[in-house]
């Protein structure tokens, strides 16, 4: 195979013109665009309309162009480097019939003189200098060498870091709130979990020479707590006694679960680091804390129940109108009747019932069962709430808020503080270190302890652009999360009565009439109903 290609030559009725040679074997011919181009370079003029003409001919053929003998034009070509500059490609157009072909010495110190240096393969172009040329044809003559990127490093937990299993239905409608398994039991020696450490990659060089990094990895450490050991190579932790496992915030805890009959007269109020299992009642008043799971197999008065983890209570709540609860994860119970709140911070609600309370989930509310019933009072979840029967035909007040997680906003609220803080804090120190240097570029001598003053100021301020990079990242997440929260809806797979309040983000309506089966969402700026 071989490529078309152009000459220029003297021709036989006297002057000069430029020959066309057609390819062979499959090869490309020139394009018009190539052939004006090499003639504007060696300022030859031309008439634009003949060249075509004589080129589309698609035979070999000699197109007049001027008067006098060939001018004498060397063998030349044309270099184009990769936008990455990773690669080199040169292609050859032949000396006049006056002029004189380029050696492969000339060749190679050409390419010197352009700083190309590395990753020179030179086979191809060799035998082009050693034969009578291959011309119009794209050689690679210099392959740079890319970076091989590298991992992050990943973390592997060997227990369920997930614990939003909701409870199963049986078969009688009702829902079986008493096997949940959502306490993760683990053993002395048990190994929690695996690092895989960062993988930093390796640098590439560029035909330049340059040396072309690559990109930046993270680097993880495990987080956990007094029961967990870390090994010598700080890549695998384990359980140092028999207990339940749980991951907060990115930090793993074992802890022993604290189990009693009652909470009431005979145990006072609980408080344990760990997870908490009551076999029988929460009488009122009494407050059990725990930093794991709440666990109530009986039924929870006017308590205050405070879980780090989730709170679940088999027989349900009657909170008196005092009775609190608070998970930093889910809250699952037969039902909630009367309570003051009751709050699932980063998770949802699961309920056969709710009656006059005021509750609210970071995730979803899930009111099912025989009843799924919500009747009166305040819920409110980030992104759905579910419900077999909303509102009350005697127009008790309901309330259900969809779109708002309360402890989102508050983080991003604060978020954006520290950030305009760090940013002020940047900015205020700048000057400083930029005085700093004018005044040493000039010659001035400063004092040790100047000099450390300058020293400190600059790993404080590097510090505070690399909190600021986090904190902008965590903004930019919080940001997603609202995003995602405007597609919040409310599902009723029974009927929702006349009355009853919707609000979707910042918008609200109050239902009218009575319907069945049907969702709220918000669209184009309202609370619309549609079917499910």
């Amino acid at each position: 195979m071989q490529n078309g290609y152009f000459r220029l030559v003297n021709t036989p009725a006297g002057g000069f013109g430029i020959k066309f040679v057609p390819p062979k074997d499959g090869g490309t011919p020139v394009t018009l665009g190539e052939v004006m181009e090499w003639l504007d370079g060696q300022k030859i003029a031309y008439d634009a309309k003949v060249v075509k003409n004589f080129l589309e001919s698609g035979r070999e053929i000699i197109c007049q162009l001027g008067k006098g003998t060939c001018p004498p034009v060397n063998e030349n070509y044309k270099l184009t480097v990769s936008q990455d500059n990773l690669q080199v490609s040169v292609r050859f157009y032949p000396a006049s019939e006056t002029g004189s072909r380029m050696s492969f010495n000339e060749f190679l110190t050409d390419l010197k003189y352009r700083n190309i240096v590395f990753g020179i393969f030179t086979d191809e172009v060799q035998q082009h200098f050693q034969s009578e040329g291959v011309f119009c044809t794209d050689f690679v003559v210099a392959k740079g060498k890319p970076p091989r990127h590298g991992k992050d490093a990943e973390i592997t937990y060997f227990f369920n870091t997930d614990l939003k299993v909701q409870p199963t239905m049986k078969e009688d409608g009702s829902v079986d709130y008493f096997n949940l398994n959502v306490i993760n039991h683990c053993t002395a020696g048990e190994v929690l979990g695996r690092m895989t450490p960062a993988d930093e990659g390796e640098p590439g060089t560029d035909v330049y020479g340059n040396r072309i990094k690559p990109r930046d990895v993270r680097h993880k450490n495990f987080k956990y707590g007094n029961q967990v050991e870390l090994s010598e190579d700080k890549l695998t932790i384990t359980s140092k006694v028999d207990g339940h496992v749980m991951l907060v915030e990115d930090k793993v805890f074992v802890s022993n679960v604290y189990e009693v009959e009652n909470v009431d007269i005979s145990t006072g109020n609980i408080e344990f680091n760990g997870s908490v299992q009551v076999n029988g009642n929460v009488a009122s008043n009494y407050t059990v804390r725990a930093t794991g799971n709440v666990v109530v197999n009986g039924v929870v008065e006017g308590a205050h129940i405070f879980a780090g983890g989730n709170i679940i209570i088999a027989r349900g709540m009657n909170g008196m109108g005092k009775g609190t609860l608070d998970a930093t994860g889910n809250i699952v119970a037969k039902f909630i009747e009367n309570a003051k709140t009751a709050v699932a911070q980063n998770g949802y609600i699961n309920t056969e019932s709710i009656l006059y309370s005021d509750v609210s989930a970071g995730d979803c509310i899930i009111v099912n069962g025989k009843k799924g019933l919500v009747t009166g009072g305040h819920v409110q979840a980030a992104n759905k709430v579910e419900v077999k029967t909303l509102g009350a035909q005697l127009g008790a007040h309901t309330i259900v808020e969809v779109g708002v997680n309360p402890k989102l906003k508050k983080d991003y609220i604060q978020m954006q503080k520290d950030t305009a803080e760090l940013m002020k804090e940047i900015k205020s120190a700048q000057p400083i270190i930029v005085s700093f240097a004018e005044k040493r570029a000039k010659g001035v001598h400063f004092a040790p302890e100047q000099l450390k003053y300058l020293k400190d100021i600059a790993v404080a301020t590097e510090e505070k652009k690399q909190e600021l990079i986090r904190k902008t990242e965590l903004l930019d997440e919080l940001q997603k999360a609202f995003e995602s929260q405007k597609k919040a809806v409310v599902e009723v797979t029974g009927e929702v009565y006349a009355g009853t309040t919707i609000v979707i983000g910042d918008v609200s309506m109050v239902v009218q009439s009575s319907y069945r089966y049907c969702k709220f969402e918000r669209v184009a700026g309202e609370v619309k109903m549609a079917p499910l």
